[in-house]
């Protein structure tokens, strides 16, 4: 795997969890506590914000990903 793919799968997960955190936020103001629609968008932003750093630290420890210092 490329350094762009991981690169690439990162930031889609960092942009599918801020997705959610919205639609959190937007079910929260609209649904005003009638349906669950905020808690099932916040507990798929947890849920993928897990995977994300299971993923990373998955990675660090098999060598995929290989970290660096502050500034390379």
């Amino acid at each position: 795997m490329n350094d762009s793919l991981k690169t690439l799968l990162v930031i889609a997960f960092l942009i599918v969890i801020v997705w959610n955190l919205g639609a959190g936020l937007y079910y929260l103001l609209v649904d005003r506590g009638q349906t669950k629609r905020t808690v099932n968008a916040l507990t798929r932003r947890i849920a993928l914000s897990v995977a994300l750093i299971a993923l990373v630290a998955i990675g660090i420890y098999t060598g995929w990903i290989k970290p660096h210092g502050i500034g390379g």
